[in-house]
């Protein structure tokens, strides 16, 4: 492939490291165990040539699309969409979480485990997280440890979207800012520790339990409308639309305290340092300027650039962390340093830019480039890093190899 496509990011040294690479987690979530049973079953109906990727993509394509059908409809997210749209959504997601669940499983039964199936399901989940929040307010591995890690970077910025659609927080522009990048913050934090200490964790309330919880927002707003969420409880005398928002902050604390906890307390490197034997801190600096920029975009837009766009705002930025996060993952599977300079940062500087010289361009037209850019962008990195990968490991990304059919049988 031609490099200008599909650039090469990994040294001959990571792709080494890559190889030494052993998947490490820790902990299990409170509907783990009887989703088990569910997922055990599903898994039984694969096909032993369908390759785990595939799952993966296919559920990833089918929570994108069910999101970008509601973003449509809802493309300020206080618009009302149809029943259907958000039975749709409420679908694809639960498809998602499927697959997602059993593509760890489907490895292990058809012995085609490796470090490539455990980065393109990070991969996959960072994009499908930051869509939903719009919307509804979010190798070798055992497989039920390997579906934790898997819920990530696409996942988690198409969730966010489609969170805060499904019960119009668009109303509420500060909130939904909060809604929209708080996913995306936690979902990097969880490999931030897991680049310091080495061990992905999950406590009782996980990723399983949060998409649980939407797919039920989805279903109340189809049945209730959006407006179901103004409801006043009598009693208590808040809105429903104050219970996502109290999750969503209570989750974040609960879970950054975790995080921090970890990082904070040092890593497994040398002095206390990553895995990589970097600083436990540099990490903070890809996230903190990506919230930083946007931030500030949002307050010093002249022409209410998120409140008139938030569900294209948040893609946008969704995209460029997504791709921070997937650089992150890579860091920590190949013990190597997480560099600042990046061409991810390039969509976010043209906004901050175009606000600097008095919005000389129209910003809706600047952010509609930065998304273009930022999605070119990730892609060209995620299918450089997979075809390198593929390659080095002598493996295809989307069908089990001779080799491991020959384990199989």
């Amino acid at each position: 492939m031609p490099h200008f496509l599909w650039p090469e990011p990994l040294s001959a040294a990571q792709l080494k490291r890559l190889e030494e690479h052993k998947y490490s987690a820790s902990g299990r979530s409170l509907f783990e165990p009887p989703c088990q049973i569910y997922w055990n079953w599903l898994v039984q109906q694969i096909p032993t040539w369908v390759a785990p990727n595939t799952l993966t993509i296919i559920g990833l394509v089918i929570n994108i699309v069910t999101t970008v059908v509601l973003v449509f409809y809802c493309p300020t997210a206080t618009e009302e969409a149809p029943a259907w749209a958000f039975i749709l959504s409420a679908l694809g997601l639960f498809i998602y979480q499927s697959l997602d669940a059993i593509d760890g499983k489907q490895a292990r039964r058809t012995n085609s485990s490796s470090a490539l199936g455990e980065l393109f399901d990070h991969g996959c989940d960072a994009v499908s997280t930051d869509h939903r929040v719009c919307n509804t307010t979010k190798q070798g591995a055992p497989s039920s440890k390997r579906h934790h890690e898997d819920q990530g970077a696409l996942q988690t910025v198409f969730v966010s979207v489609g969170t805060c659609m499904s019960c119009g927080i668009g109303s509420y522009p500060d909130w939904m800012f909060f809604c929209g990048f708080v996913g995306m913050f936690m979902f990097f934090c969880a490999h931030w520790q897991t680049y310091v200490s080495g061990t992905l964790r999950f406590g009782l309330v996980d990723v399983t339990e949060v998409q649980i919880a939407i797919v039920v927002m989805y279903v109340m707003s189809a049945f209730g409308g959006v407006a179901l969420w103004d409801y006043r409880l009598p009693v208590l005398g808040v809105k429903l639309y104050a219970f996502p928002i109290m999750g969503i902050i209570g989750g974040a604390v609960y879970s950054c305290y975790n995080y921090f906890h970890v990082i904070l307390n040092g890593g497994v490197g040398k002095n206390g340092s990553t895995v990589a034997d970097t600083s436990v801190l540099a990490p903070g600096m890809h996230i903190g300027l990506i919230l930083t920029l946007a931030f500030i975009i949002f307050k010093k837009s002249s022409n209410q650039l998120f409140e008139l766009h938030p569900c294209l705002y948040i893609l946008t930025f969704g995209m460029v962390v997504a791709k921070i996060a997937n650089k992150l993952v890579v860091a920590h599977m190949t013990k190597s340093e997480l560099y600042l300079p990046d061409t991810a940062f390039i969509g976010p500087g043209l906004l901050f830019l175009n606000q600097y010289f008095n919005s000389f361009i129209d910003e809706h037209i600047v952010l509609w480039i930065a998304m273009v850019l930022s999605l070119i962008d990730l892609t060209r990195y995620c299918t450089g890093v997979c075809i390198q990968i593929a390659s080095h490991l002598r493996i295809h990304v989307f069908s089990i190899t001779a080799q491991a059919a020959l384990k199989r049988n």
